[in-house]
């Protein structure tokens, strides 16, 4: 069994009493399918970002419950049926270990990551699958500017030196 998290949001002219059905309605064929509740909170009602069918606000209640994936679909069906409901999104609930572990996804990146670089900090040429990248690098204006000025510090001491040396020989002769 997975855990998912449903959000339901409900039409906001419903009575208190049509809205409880409509959610009953949705938790039992929760259960029917073999599923089982751990939470329904009601949000109570909340302005939409965007009008849905000429609705401004809508009743909003969030159910989280286990159940066999092959069932959500089920569920889902009988939802989109249902007039009470404007929307619906069921989202899988992942089990986080402990806050110290790394997850097994993020540790892969990481590494990946550190095996691109070379000694000298600069990158090889394989792409993110580590396959060999034939295309050439495309310099951009900005690398251009960039490689400039760091040759014009580069010959700044030489051309100093080159200048003194001129000004020795002046000097001497």
């Amino acid at each position: 069994m997975r855990r998912y998290e449903l959000m339901l949001l409900l039409r906001p002219d419903l009575e208190d009493d049509k809205l409880q059905a409509a959610v009953e309605k949705v938790t039992r064929a929760i259960v029917n399918g073999g599923g089982s509740l751990s939470k329904v909170s009601p949000w109570g009602k909340r302005r939409l970002a965007y009008d849905i069918g000429r609705h401004r606000e809508a009743s909003y209640f969030l159910i989280h419950f286990d159940i066999e994936p092959a069932q959500v679909r089920e569920i889902e069906r009988g939802m989109l049926i249902s007039e009470e409901i404007l929307r619906h999104l069921v989202t899988v609930i992942e089990d986080r270990g402990p806050a110290d572990e790394i997850a097994p996804a993020a540790a892969a990146r990481s590494t990946d990551a550190d095996d691109d670089s070379t000694d000298d900090g600069s990158t090889d040429d394989r792409d993110r699958d580590g396959e060999e990248n034939d295309e050439p690098e495309v310099q951009t204006a900005l690398d251009t500017d960039a490689d400039e000025a760091d040759d014009a510090a580069a010959r700044q001491p030489d051309e100093a030196a080159a200048i003194g040396a001129a000004e020795e020989d002046e000097a001497a002769g």
